[in-house]
This record gives structure tokens, sequence and C-alpha cells, in this order.
């Protein structure tokens, strides 16, 4: 099993739904999402974890890599709505990452912070994300 993804960017935020099961043998392809991702946009990325059936200790540590990946293009990485089969478990390598209850939660957190949401969208998706 795998997963599909769908990148949107909105000015300085970007928003990075992931659905399926984050497990051993997806973690190649959302380590190329996240590549995909480091190229394209400034400022964080909300990684939405709402459509995920579950994720593994390996899809669990990409997501830690992502967010040292992120961290050394001078962007942050935050979660929104991690699967109810666990919480994510930081190495010690790892600064915090910001985890909101879901993508509403965290889009409220950034207009708080930056005031009105910002104009201008672009988006990338895998073939498999529904239109």
């Amino acid at each position: 099993m795998t997963i599909e993804w769908r990148y949107t960017v909105e000015q300085d935020l970007g928003i990075l739904p992931v659905s399926g099961h984050l497990g051993p043998e997806a973690v190649r392809r959302f380590t190329g999402a996240v590549g995909w991702v480091v190229g394209r946009g400034t400022g964080p990325v909300i990684v939405d974890l709402s459509g995920l059936r579950g994720w593994s200790a390996e899809g669990q540590l990409a997501i830690i890599e992502a967010a040292g990946r992120l961290a050394e293009a001078g962007r942050g990485l935050e979660l929104a709505a991690i699967p109810a089969d666990g919480s994510l478990v930081p190495n010690g390598e790892c600064r915090p990452i910001p985890v909101h209850a879901d993508l509403a939660d965290a889009l409220a957190a950034h207009s708080t912070r930056h005031g009105e949401p910002p104009e201008g969208r672009h988006e990338w998706r895998t073939t498999g994300w529904p239109a």
C-alpha cells in the first residue's frame, strides 16, 4: 500500500495532504513529495494527515527527516490530524514539530499569526489524488 499526496502553495504557506498508509513501502514516495515541496514555495508546510489510515515507525521517521530537510531550507513543518494509533515520537536530534488537531486549526493558527489568508494559489498532486 502506498500514499497519495497533493501540495498547495498559498503564498507563504504550503499544505501537503497525504492519504493512504505511510508505511515502509510508501516512505520513498513521501520523501519524493517532500523534495517537491522543498523546491516550491516558501514558509512553513502543514502536512495534513487526516486522510492517512495509519503510519509505521518508518513513516514517522520519514516525517522527522522531512522536518529536518525543510529546516535546512529555512522552512518549518507542522502536522495536522495525526493518526489516532499513536503520536509522533521524535528522535533526540529532532526539534519539536507543532501538531494541530486538524487542518482548520492549523490554518487558523497561521491566519492568527499572519492576518488575512494569503492570495495566490498553486497546486500539484499525484495522479491518484481525487480531482
